[in-house]
């Protein structure tokens, strides 16, 4: 095998050797320490490094790359000690996921990698956000993100393609072909001759490069990555290769035949390229082992330091504080003249202000620019912020989603703007496998707030009405705002958009135009995790969030002689759980009111909660009160028998004649 290094310096031709070979030798020993059970797990990339290593040596140290299982050359060329790769494998708390998470699912801010997550096609997405991140500040930087000719089925690449393209950001999306996606075949996995011929349908250039060949890989990608640095767009690169082991070592290989593996046997990249410099007199066999033994050497010494430390200790409240970034919140309170407005105008004034104050604030979502949004919320911001940073997006919430975590990773805030809150289940995958778990995983956190409007009452029907902030209680990671009042939406939503966690923003948008209240006019703060008692009563303690709350005044307002505690939870995640306490042991009766379907909704977790710790002050069953199980029906008369209001007022009776 020939190899065009007419313009690389003896010196570089042997760096690259070393990043090739490097490891090649890893993964040699991976193999061995497989087999004697000390490591649980291995994807192997031999026969592939020449991707790895030739496309981070083309990229500079602050350009980011995003890597997946097959990936090791990215990490060794990156250079990172092997003794944290080795104890990361292990789960030794040395590593990057302090034993959370194993083999490459991780990322380092340090060395400027972001790891996959087992479904694989986040990262595209992700990678999206990082380079509009560097776009926006001007950086002058390309992100090179990797995927598998077989995560190219997943709608997530074509999300993340799509995006780039409109936004032209400058991205390089590495596509490994290498045969087979686990054990299927390309032709079972797409109908075209080359995955880089999808360039054509994206409006976006695409290259296909033989992936053995270290030194096209080296200088195609490093012209590609200059161009790109000075003309800011996407790049599809697909680089022709074979996986010459199984998808991970326990599959095999049983299902390719025998001749496909001889035919990319000869092609192997490390052992070609060697021979290439062997014949040429850049290296010969004296300098050739004297390189395998000094790296065969600081393998074996950094497995030792591996091995040597100790397994971790599992400690409790080290994983329960480690879900969530530390929020350093500043109570900022207002001493400005109030004015009356309506639910919707609070949320678009903590938008704009917020806005004002952090100028690494970026708003996307479908229509939200010109066109202000489907509720007018954002009417106006591309006059006063620009299309830069209010920016309308395709139709893609997963990608947009993922995009919101990638401006995250490099140092920018967002704001999400789900068109209806039903759209989140598009875009599911990122919001609790990536956004929840991120800073758990490896410690980066996701400055992400999503804008959910929601609810029914308003003939919407089934798929614009759901208020569906169940699905995410569940998910340890998240926090789960939802007011009821324009006052506190104000407060909240600024507190979300100050707080680097991931934030779901609940707004119900029959709330938006029918209630008003006097509210600050300049920027002011609320505490998370703080419950309000808008009403204070001794027989009863009624707890509610969103619209119900005013539903559950309005039946007091009818039963004056009923005095409860009506408690509006405001944040559902986490929980004010001391209030809801506190008012039970006064009233003993508890009544829970929320407008989701009853069961698996957050009252059944309340109710359990109360009956756990507040038992011995109860004079009376918890009631729990909800919509009906069913999906929510579009005809009024249906839709008034779904909602829980009418149920309430007889549940609530019921509760005081116990």
């Amino acid at each position: 095998m020939e190899f065009n290094t007419e313009f690389l310096s003896p010196n570089l031709q042997i760096e690259i050797y070393k990043g090739l070979l490097k490891p090649r030798l890893i993964e040699e020993k991976m193999l061995v320490l497989l087999r004697q059970g000390k490591i649980s797990k291995w994807f192997s990339g031999i026969g592939q490094e020449a991707i790895s290593v030739g496309v981070t040596m083309a990229l500079g140290a602050e350009e980011y790359i995003l890597p997946m299982h097959r990936n090791l050359g990215v990490f060794t060329t990156r250079n990172i000690p092997l003794h944290r790769l080795f104890a990361q494998w292990q789960g030794k708390a040395s590593g990057f996921t302090k034993g959370r998470d194993r083999s490459f699912h991780f990322g380092t801010q340090e060395y400027k990698i972001v790891g996959m997550i087992s479904h694989l096609g986040p990262q595209l997405g992700v990678a999206d956000g990082i380079a509009l991140a560097s776009k926006l500040n001007k950086k002058h930087q390309v992100t090179a993100v990797f995927s598998g000719e077989g995560g190219t089925s997943e709608g997530d690449f074509h999300e993340a393609l799509n995006v780039a393209s409109v936004w032209q950001l400058p991205v390089l999306f590495c596509v490994e072909n290498n045969g087979y996606g686990l054990s299927t075949p390309t032709n079972e996995q797409y109908n075209c001759e080359h995955i880089a011929d999808r360039g054509v349908g994206y409006g976006m250039e695409s290259h296909i490069i033989d992936g053995n060949d270290i030194i096209e890989v080296y200088s195609k990608v490093s012209e590609i990555a200059r161009s790109v640095r000075e003309n800011p767009r996407p790049v599809l690169i697909e680089f022709k290769t074979f996986r010459m082991r199984g998808h991970e070592e326990a599959s095999g290989t049983k299902y390719v035949p025998q001749e496909l593996m001889d035919v990319w046997g000869e092609k192997d990249p490390v052992e070609n390229y060697e021979r290439f410099l062997k014949e040429t007199g850049v290296l010969n066999d004296g300098q050739i082992e004297a390189i395998k033994a000094e790296f065969t050497k600081e393998i074996i010494d950094n497995l030792q330091i591996a091995f040597e430390e100790e397994d971790i200790t599992p400690n409790e409240i080290n994983e329960l504080n480690d879900v969530f970034q530390v929020f350093d919140f500043q109570y900022l309170k207002s001493n400005s003249k109030v004015e009356e407005i309506r639910f919707v105008d609070a949320v678009s004034d903590s938008l704009k202000q917020s806005m004002q104050r952090h100028e690494n604030l970026v708003i996307i979502g479908q229509d939200i620019a010109e066109y202000g949004g489907v509720f007018k919320i954002t009417e106006g911001f591309v006059e006063a912020f620009g299309k830069e940073r209010v920016r309308n997006t395709p139709i893609c919430e997963s990608a947009i989603i993922e995009t919101a975590m990638g401006l995250s990773i490099a140092g920018m805030k967002s704001v999400v703007e789900l068109q209806f809150a039903d759209f989140i289940s598009s875009g599911f995958n990122p919001v609790v496998n990536y956004l929840a778990k991120s800073f758990y995983r490896w410690g980066q956190h996701a400055d992400v707030v999503l804008r959910m409007p929601c609810g029914a009452g308003v003939g919407a029907g089934p798929f614009h009405s759901q208020t569906n902030e169940a699905w995410f209680t569940k998910t340890p990671g998240l926090k789960v705002v939802y007011p009821a009042f324009p006052y506190d939406a104000k407060g909240l939503l600024n507190t979300s958009i100050n707080d680097p966690n991931p934030v779901l923003f609940f707004e119900h948008k029959g709330l938006y135009r029918t209630i008003k209240q006097e509210v600050p006019t300049d920027y002011y703060t609320l505490p998370f995790g703080k419950a309000s008692l808008i009403r204070s009563g001794e027989q009863v303690t009624i707890i509610s969030y969103g619209a119900a709350v005013h539903w559950a005044l309005e039946v007091l307002d009818r039963h004056y002689e009923i005095k409860a505690d009506v408690i509006d939870l405001r944040m559902i995640q986490p929980l004010d759980i001391e209030a809801i306490y506190t008012s039970v042991k006064k009233t003993g009766r508890v009544i829970i009111l929320q407008e989701d379907s009853l069961f698996g909704g957050i009252a059944s977790d309340i109710s359990a909660l109360i009956s756990e710790h507040c038992f011995e002050y109860l004079d009376a069953p918890v009631k729990r009160v909800g919509s009906l199980d069913t999906p929510i029906p579009f005809n009024k008369r249906l839709e008034e028998q779904y909602l829980p209001k009418v149920r309430f007022e007889d549940a609530l009776l019921e509760l005081m004649n116990y």
